[in-house]
């Protein structure tokens, strides 16, 4: 199984305990979110954000519809989350989410580790452009929220 990286950071000019707890609560995925996938929480709020919780979404990857199950693996408020995909459309889903004040405010690290049912080709032709222009849409939206600068890492 290939697995593919793709890294981010983002750094606002808010403090870390505010940049962290917008992340930590669950109804602001939609916000960062492209309207495009018609994304949609299904567990019902407030979540109770810790090691062990689970959240299931819905949303349309390419016109089909996607039920997705995420698992918090690692909760350290206000500097790191990570969640992991239990069940949806890719082979691994592992997103760590890093925050780290800096003078001026938060920078926001993102890195996801992912593979993809049917290797390459899927992944060159769809998966990897669509997943960076997704990330590429939720950064813009925490620049408009928050204010600050974005920059894509090389894997």
């Amino acid at each position: 199984m290939r697995v593919y990286l793709l890294r981010g950071t983002t750094v606002v000019p808010r403090g870390i305990a505010e940049v962290f707890a917008f992340h930590a609560d669950t109804s602001n995925l939609q916000a960062l979110t492209p309207a495009w996938l018609d994304f949609r929480i299904l567990t019902p709020s407030p979540i109770e954000m810790r090691p062990g919780a689970l959240i299931q979404y819905r949303l349309r990857l390419r016109g089909l519809p996607i039920r997705w199950l995420t698992e918090i693996t690692a909760w350290e408020p206000p500097h790191r989350f990570v969640d992991e995909q239990r069940r949806g459309p890719y082979r691994l889903w592992v997103h760590e989410h890093r925050f780290e004040a800096v003078e001026g405010g938060t920078r926001i690290d993102d890195t996801v580790r992912y593979a993809v049912p049917f290797g390459a080709l899927v992944h060159s032709w769809a998966v990897g452009p669509e997943v960076r222009r997704i990330f590429a849409y939720r950064h813009q939206q925490l620049l408009e929220r928050f204010g600050g600068d974005f920059r894509d890492q090389p894997p």
